[in-house]
């Protein structure tokens, strides 16, 4: 059996998508599975041991010339079954018309008239994305559902105990895409400065993330923490989560990475809310929010560049002393 799923958003997309894999094998263990997402999250797939190829979209350039090469591609492959995660037209396009057996995704998307199955998707009720992506093949594997996984090879594993070098150690991922997602920065350096001494901090993040953490790490020393933004790929700050005594984000990519390892992981949700379907799944897993009554939370599903309201209180009003540090997790 041969299937292609589909997920083209970003990068915690399609690390909870990773979740149709795992339940699919377990249903389908011959099964041959290939993965499409777009141009800059394939690495998060490298050398998966059961994804056995990934299909790139060029999404941000020469974008409707590769969704043309990617549909033959597609029809080349004769897949038995495509799922469809995503809720849009050119995914949508790509599913219709793959050619495929049986073809599975949401009724939000304009070509699931096309679908073989469709079903419906509510963002809101507090069901979380993985159980929402899970209806799509419960008529295949059943009702439970699986986790989502990451697999790093043993040079990231390599990676991650050199730059530990034995020391006990957490995670900060302090950025987000969306401005009103991110627990600003004097936040985080005041929870930092309450790090005990003998726990290292690790500094995650992009290339773009860099000076927001290297300003960080310069408020509490070099010697206590490190900026890693940019420095590591997703699968070496995946295994250096998996045993970091805790990791704290923002609701963003990091968040799903620390799932996909089941790390410990202590969430702060600022403009958006649990209830959305995008909170952790670890097993050691915290959510920290505001406790104060604001009618404008959640002002929009993944935020805004600058708060509407000008106050920003969501994310102000959390105080850095209740994020728990990890003698006391």
């Amino acid at each position: 059996m041969k299937i292609l799923i589909i997920q083209t958003a970003f990068i915690g997309d399609v690390i909870l998508a990773t979740s149709l894999v795992e339940g699919l094998l377990q249903r389908f263990p011959t099964a041959e599975i290939h993965f499409l997402l777009r141009q800059g999250n394939e690495t998060l797939l490298t050398d998966h041991p059961y994804v056995h190829q990934v299909l790139v979209w060029q999404k941000k350039q020469h974008k409707y010339r590769s969704l043309w090469k990617l549909l033959g591609k597609i029809r080349h492959e004769r897949y038995d079954l495509v799922v469809n995660c995503q809720r849009f037209g050119a995914s949508g396009f790509l599913t219709a018309f793959s050619g495929a057996r049986e073809t599975l995704g949401f009724t939000k998307n304009p070509f699931s008239v096309f679908f073989s199955k469709k079903v419906a998707h509510h963002i809101g009720n507090g069901v979380h994305e993985v159980v929402r992506n899970h209806a799509l093949i419960i008529h295949l594997v059943g009702e439970s559902w699986a986790m989502p996984r990451l697999y790093p090879t043993t040079a990231d594993v390599a990676k991650a105990l050199e730059l530990a070098r034995g020391r006990r150690y957490i995670c900060i991922a302090p950025t987000s895409v969306w401005f009103t997602k991110q627990w600003p920065e004097h936040k985080w350096r005041a929870f930092m400065q309450r790090v005990p001494e003998n726990i290292h901090i690790f500094l995650l993040g992009s290339k773009g993330d860099a000076a927001v953490c290297a300003a960080l790490c310069a408020a509490v020393g070099k010697a206590k923490a490190t900026n890693l933004a940019g420095q590591c790929s997703f699968l070496e700050s995946a295994a250096l989560m998996q045993c970091a005594a805790m990791n704290y984000v923002n609701d963003s990519g990091p968040m799903h990475l620390a799932s996909a390892m089941n790390a410990p992981v202590l969430a702060v949700f600022c403009s958006t809310v649990p209830a959305f379907g995008f909170g952790p799944l670890s097993a050691n897993s915290r959510v920290v929010e505001t406790t104060e009554a604001l009618s404008c939370r959640p002002c929009g599903l993944h935020g805004y560049k600058a708060c509407p309201k000008g106050h920003f209180a969501c994310a102000e009003s959390i105080a850095p002393e209740v994020l728990h540090l990890p003698e006391t997790v």
